[in-house]
């Protein structure tokens, strides 16, 4: 009789998933996912190749977690609030796993990349309302100018480097609807 499966990949990408936000990326190790699913580190590697496989299962999975939360966002009469709505819960998303997103914006190795066909797929609401607001023939510049803003305000927001005071959720807003508002006009 075969041996019985004492672990699978879908239980190996979740515990990879806690000890990332949980220990940090240093600490997402072989060993450490072998010990969390309760198998030796050799038995591991019959179902993930390697730490950058592994990398990029996490990274998958971060990337269909953000996927799933953006296209749950509902279009509004309004592509500014529509834009609006996409990055409140862009930014959400971030703070429910800040070290799974930072995945998302590494220059990692080549083999814990995700394919880029899932990054398009996860792009397409921003792409789209960036059209709806600034014209099709600058969609990806705006989605591109968008994701950017974004993603700035949001990892300075993670490193905690706001440092003047103010309260950032107020500049969260504000920035949203300067964007919005300024995206709408260049059309």
């Amino acid at each position: 009789m075969p041996t019985p499966e004492r672990t699978s990949v879908e239980a190996i990408v979740r515990a990879a998933r806690d000890i990332l936000e949980s220990q940090g990326p240093a600490r997402l190790t072989m060993q450490a996912v072998a010990d969390r699913v309760g198998v030796r580190a050799p038995s591991l590697y019959k179902r993930v190749r390697n730490r950058d496989s592994l990398v990029r299962l996490v990274t998958e999975a971060t990337l269909l977690d953000l996927e799933q939360q953006l296209r749950a966002v509902p279009a509004a009469p309004d592509p500014r609030e529509t834009l609006c709505e996409l990055l409140r819960a862009f930014r959400a998303f971030a703070h429910t796993r800040p070290a799974a997103y930072h995945l998302l914006f590494v220059n990692a190795p080549e083999e814990s990349r995700p394919d880029p066909a899932l990054f398009a797929r996860v792009a397409a609401p921003v792409l789209q309302v960036a059209g709806e607001l600034a014209g099709s023939a600058d969609a990806l510049e705006a989605a591109r100018t968008i994701t950017a803003w974004a993603h700035g305000f949001i990892s300075m927001e993670l490193a905690a480097a706001f440092n003047l005071g103010g309260d950032v959720d107020r500049a969260y807003e504000y920035g949203m609807a300067q964007l919005a508002a300024a995206l709408a006009r260049s059309a």
